[in-house]
Order: structure tokens, then sequence, then C-alpha cells
């Protein structure tokens, strides 16, 4: 079962299958790269249905790699199918960025690479957590420290149906945590600490640091 740090899920998509199925060939069927939905959107508030063969074979794998291509020119570390108005548990993930050594460091960022989860649930290894800076694609413009697991197991089914189990620390466990709770109807400023609520410019000026301690003096949060 998916372990949440506080807040609750969305209540389920209304969405059948042949509107998912019609919805997902909308969207392959354009030209150009679809926009990513933002926040205030109701399909990022609903628990997405999960996956049990709506598309066909063909159909999965077209928008996988669409969901790809749309993550890749944002760009991004992952994308879930809400964000393209797709209320169906899938999303794609995947980190090659490089960061400096310093908030590497002090992030346990490593290189993530490309996969694609399927019915995704995730659940703590052991009680630690981590406080950074993250964002998200549908929330464009601003940042927020958010408290995640700093490991957690993950289960979920490949595209291919194959059931999977992996574990996942650092900046990694934090990306499959936000991209599953997209799934569910949770965006990250759920779980944030508003007062660190900040426009990316501000971050880029004033927190950019590789940890918060400045912030949190600054902004009074997560104070003792």
């Amino acid at each position: 079962m998916t372990h949440l740090l506080g807040g609750a899920v969305g209540p389920a998509t209304n969405f059948s299958a042949s509107q998912i199925r019609d919805a997902v060939r909308r969207l392959l069927d354009e030209e150009q790269l679809p926009a990513i939905v933002q926040a205030g959107h109701p399909v990022l508030r609903q628990f997405s249905a999960p996956y049990d063969g709506q598309l066909d074979d063909a159909e999965l794998s077209a928008l996988v790699e669409r969901m790809r291509q749309v993550m890749h020119a944002a760009p991004g570390v992952g994308l879930a199918a809400p964000q393209l108005g797709i209320p169906l548990q899938l999303a794609v993930l995947e980190d090659q960025f490089e960061v400096d050594p310093a908030s590497a460091a002090a992030r346990h960022r490593e290189h993530l690479p490309f996969f694609a989860i399927i019915n995704p649930q995730y659940r703590p290894l052991g009680g630690e957590t981590a406080a950074f800076y993250e964002g998200c694609l549908s929330v464009a413009g601003y940042q927020a420290v958010v408290s995640r697991h700093r490991n957690v197991e993950l289960s979920y089914l490949t595209p291919e149906g194959v059931a999977a189990e992996e574990w996942f620390s650092g900046w990694q466990a934090r990306i499959v945590q936000h991209e599953t709770d997209h799934l569910h109807g949770v965006l990250y400023l759920d779980r944030a600490e508003l007062r660190s609520l900040s426009s990316n410019s501000e971050h880029s000026m004033r927190w950019s640091a590789p940890g918060i301690d400045d912030a949190k003096r600054s902004l009074g949060f997560l104070t003792d």
C-alpha cells in the first residue's frame, strides 16, 4: 500500500475505459507535443484509473514514447499521464541532468535511467526523511521544500506487463514518490512547507545552495 507523508488521495476518476482510450488516441493523433496540464485542472486532483488493458500494446507503447518526448522537451525528470490530461496510472521517469558535485552529494542525486511505471505503489524503507526544494511541471514557475522518505521500495508493472520491485534512495526516491503521488491526485504542494514557496527566479537568486538551512532561517519554516 502506498505510504503517504500527510495529505489525502483524490477522488476516483469518472473516466470510463473508452473515454481514456479516446483521449489517448486524440493525443497521439496530434502533430505537436501536447501542453502540460497546470494546477487547477481536475484531472490532477483525481485518483487515476489503474491500467488494466484500456489500451492495446501499440497504443501503450506510443503513449509512453510521447510522454518521454514531452518530459525531455519540458525539461523534467518525470511525467505522469494526468499531466497530459489522461487519468491513467502511468508515469515515465529519467534523470540525466548534470548538477554540481556539492548539490549531488547533499541530495544523494545520481543519474536515473529512463523507465516507465504502471500502477505503482511505494512504501518507506526505514524512517529517514529528507527535505529539499522541488518543483513540478504542472505548477510552473515555483518551487517549495518537501520532506520525503529517503528510501523507498517501489512496486509496479512495466509496459510489458512484468511485475517489478525496486529500491530507490536519495533523489531517485524523491522522483519516484513525486510521480506516484500524481497518479493518486496529490501535488507536491500538498506536502510542501508553504513558507518556503519561491518563484524560480527567487530560488535561483537566493536558495540554490545544496541544502536548505539558509532558506529555513530566512523564510521561517521547519523551525525547532
